[in-house]
């Protein structure tokens, strides 16, 4: 399962790599990629096609919560094992010189 990677999909894909058991919602996602909707939701739709990740739609009694129902979105086995593969492969290409991908992350999308 190749996956195409641009700098705001290793960023995506980096944050959910940052805890692969964790789901994710677009507010969150958007937060931490520092990517606005027009772009992020893109990507997930296109990750999720690829079955890179998953999503599940939030079943809240809206009026209650006082907010809209979630999207939650989630790496798949596959997926985890895709994009860490992608990501080393973009590392590699970028290692020399210069910085990684994003500062202070490994390609695993932990923390360095």
């Amino acid at each position: 399962m190749p996956i195409r990677i641009t700098t705001a999909t290793a960023r995506v894909l980096q944050a959910l790599l940052a805890d692969i058991g964790a789901e994710f919602y677009g507010r969150e996602l958007m937060k931490t990629t520092g990517l606005q909707s027009g772009s992020l939701y893109p990507i997930l739709l296109r990750l999720e096609k690829e079955g890179v990740i998953t999503s599940e739609q939030e079943e809240i009694d809206t009026r209650a919560a006082g907010r809209p129902a979630r999207r939650y979105y989630r790496m798949t086995g596959d997926g985890v094992v895709a994009a860490r593969q992608a990501l080393a492969e973009v590392h590699e290409l970028t290692r020399a010189p210069g910085p990684g991908l994003l500062p202070g992350l490994t390609p695993q999308g932990g923390a360095a």
